[in-house]
């Protein structure tokens, strides 16, 4: 799925899995700059081209997860569908380009900048005066004040989902004209331009019940290239129509048809004809690669069968008599393979990351020392290689927690925790107490960690003992159901930054070099700490991993493996545990039901704003319960929580950016969560269609999106830096 500005406050209140797989592919490049921020580590692959190029009409049929519950984007049940909808049929005063970064959206917007910063900061926005809503009104001060108050916070009638910056505003008045709107801030807000994108009209905004419920299940007035004309739960599917009030460039589709597709259902549904456009996962991108080379073939290539088995390795298979439910697969198969070599695959990356997350709320991990001694253990570089390597994208590990390469905030700030580093690791937990060859209780009694507080038991409530019922001990017997590290050698570590935002070079840092980050001068570890695990009080050092179990959860489980064996080899045994999809968030990251665990957070142009509740320290609520916001870790510190107040009040973009990489270099210090990399973005694509695919950062421009003229070519896509 993809994120961006639009709807990433809404998104941030769930995670999104990780999804990868083994696709055949040249590798892209990465990007460089002598600029901290950098570029994207791929480009966008869009098959861009002229609008001169691309036919007027056609239906693109869009594949989605689902209808959504809500047409409006600040309520809590808004998914990614919600977004596309806003996208395509909304205001929005900025949009993001390719790289990430908030842009004006000159169909809106003449300008929008901050006019007076004492006594209050003001922000004039100069509406385009060709804009107006569907009915015909135009765009203005009463939309923006409508929107505002609906979402200050002020008034408990409005279920919102947040109020992030709209609880500073003051108030919103009409400038020197109706093209005017004067927006004063109470206090100063660096985010400003995060507000009103996107902007509902007023008759959505402008009561609790309007607000609630009238846009829930339609949008009757809208501003964008595209209206809502029917939202068919029935059929399942959302139609999108021209919109004939529109004046900016017209869009070439007549339609954009969302349809509900669950993601296993995809090759099938672009084989058939349902869809056009769909994100798919590495299994259906290497059968779409493998049917766009079998041309002229009449026989599955090696790696594409209906089970997804290598029919070459088992030739005495081929030569057996087919059943007849097997010849029908087999002629389904191959037919969906010939209808599949009119799509082609469009990759980039994700702008969200993937993240090893550790619960630092008790157990081992509630000790600093533990929890910088598993990132230590870690080459970031070998597990992006897991993920990214076989698909073709780049395998940089990811260097910040607030922002992506390309992105204004980011640096890359793992210096501040340190490097993959056995020796040190050690050292860390040999300091904490952890020492190997200590007395461990019997496998009966509890061991440390989350796991140990309650029964082993699967989804079913069976017990579940080492190895059984979904569940796996890396470490016990020195036994692993699957060895994915002798496929891969090291890559070189990239130059990294200290708390303090200088940069040096070099693999290593000597102790002391970045505060909290390494183990007291002088602590050695221990002679014999490669003879086995380690103990304390009588219990081993064990960590819960909790993994899903769903679709598109194989290369994380493969993951999962390498960390584990990464861990075992500085002495930590980890239990995975595999749980259902459903199961896995709420009954366990939510509740704090792990001690490791792997998901994934959509990156923000905003990151003061945005990501301040994924990194604020817990507090205490009132009935005695601990308030996380959305710190699934629970580990957060004062200092990052003024660093993000600082931030988010600071109207210079660069100080603002400083203090945003300030606060992620103490986030590492801190290894609450250990950001690995982007995550892949595959997309299936008709390949006559232009102008849409995997958009990395950028929001989509669906007026351009259509099918080529005959004879037409798209321009080369990816471009590569």
């Amino acid at each position: 799925m993809s994120h961006d500005g639009v709807r990433l406050r809404a998104v941030m209140r769930s995670v999104v899995f990780l999804t990868a797989g083994a696709l055949a592919v040249p590798t892209l490049a990465s990007c460089g700059s002598d600029d901290e921020s950098g570029k994207p580590l791929a480009a966008q692959d869009i098959a861009p081209a002229g609008r001169d190029l691309v036919a007027d009409g056609g239906t693109l049929r869009w594949a989605v997860d689902d209808v959504p519950e809500t047409l409006n984007t600040f309520q809590a049940d808004a998914d990614d569908a919600t977004t596309r909808v806003a996208q395509a049929v909304l205001p929005a005063m900025f949009r993001l380009d390719a790289q990430g970064r908030p842009q004006r959206d000159a169909d809106y917007l003449e300008s929008a900048k901050v006019v007076d910063t004492e006594p209050k900061q003001v922000v004039l926005y100069k509406l385009d005066q060709q804009a107006v809503w569907s009915d015909g009104r135009e765009i203005g001060a009463a939309d923006f004040a409508a929107q505002w108050r609906a979402l200050s916070g002020k008034d408990s009638a409005y279920w919102t989902a947040r109020n992030a910056g709209y609880d500073r505003i003051e108030k919103i008045e009409r400038g020197a004209n109706n093209l005017e709107v004067k927006v004063t801030f109470s206090r100063p807000y660096a985010d400003w331009k995060a507000l009103f994108s996107p902007l509902y009209p007023k008759d959505v905004m402008g009561t609790p019940d309007a607000f609630n419920d009238g846009a829930r299940r339609k949008l009757k007035v809208t501003a964008g290239a595209f209206s809502v004309q029917k939202v068919d739960r029935k059929d399942k599917e959302i139609v999108l129509g021209r919109n004939s009030h529109w004046w900016g460039r017209p869009a070439k589709l007549s339609q954009i048809v969302l349809a509900a597709v669950p993601l296993d259902k995809r090759a099938a549904a672009l084989a058939d004809g349902s869809v056009d456009l769909a994100e798919i996962d590495p299994a259906d991108a290497s059968r779409i690669a493998l049917a766009g080379r079998a041309k002229g073939t009449s026989t599955p290539l090696q790696g594409a069968t209906p089970t997804g088995k290598d029919e070459n390795k088992n030739e005495s298979r081929q030569k057996k008599k087919l059943s007849k439910k097997e010849r029908k697969a087999l002629a389904t198969f191959l037919r969906q393979q010939d209808a599949l070599r009119a799509f082609t695959v469009r990759r980039s990356l994700e702008p969200a990351y993937t993240q090893l997350a550790l619960n630092g709320s008790e157990g081992p991990l509630a000790d600093e020392r533990v929890r910088r001694a598993v990132a230590r253990a870690l080459d970031r570089t070998e597990l992006a290689k897991v993920v990214l390597k076989p698909l073709g994208l780049p395998a940089v590990p990811v260097g910040s927690h607030l922002a992506l390469s390309g992105q204004a905030a980011y640096a890359d700030n793992s210096g501040a925790l340190g490097g993959q580093d056995t020796t040190e690791a050690q050292a860390l937990l040999a300091d904490a107490g952890w020492v190997p060859g200590g007395p461990v209780k019997d496998k009966g009694e509890k061991a440390a960690g989350s796991e140990g507080k309650k029964s082993k038991k699967s989804d079913d409530g069976a017990e579940s003992e080492g190895g059984s019922d979904g569940q796996y001990i890396v470490g016990e017997d020195n036994k692993d159901p699957q060895d994915h590290t002798k496929k891969h050698g090291h890559g070189d570590e990239s130059s990294k930054h200290l708390a303090d935002g200088k940069q040096y070079d070099g693999r290593k840092v000597k102790q002391g070099g970045a505060p909290g980050a390494y183990a007291p001068k002088g602590t050695a570890a221990p002679a014999d700490a490669k003879t086995g695990l380690l103990a304390k009080d009588g219990k081993p050092l064990a960590l819960r991993f909790v993994l899903p179990s769903g679709t598109g959860s194989e290369s994380l489980g493969a993951v999962a493996d390498s960390i584990s064996r990464m861990l075992e080899k500085v002495g930590i045994r980890t239990e995975i545990t595999k749980v259902s999809d459903d199961s896995y968030f709420k009954d366990h990251i939510a509740s704090g039901q792990y001690d490791l665990a792997l998901y994934s957070w959509p990156a923000s142009a905003f990151p003061a704003t945005d990501a301040r509740p994924i990194f604020a320290k817990p507090v205490p609520a009132a009935d005695g319960s601990l308030n996380v916001e959305q710190n699934y870790t629970r580990v957060g510190t004062d200092q990052v929580d003024q660093l993000f107040d600082q931030a988010a009040s600071t109207l210079d973009e660069d100080e603002s950016a400083a203090l945003v990489r300030k606060a992620d270099a103490r986030i590492w210090a801190a290894a609450g969560s250990i950001p690995l990399y982007q995550r892949p973005q595959l997309t299936a694509a008709r390949r006559t269609l232009a102008n849409a695919g995997s958009f990395g950062f950028q929001t989509p421009l669906y007026e351009d999106m259509g099918f080529l003229k005959k004879g037409a070519t798209p321009s080369a896509s990816p471009t590569k830096d």
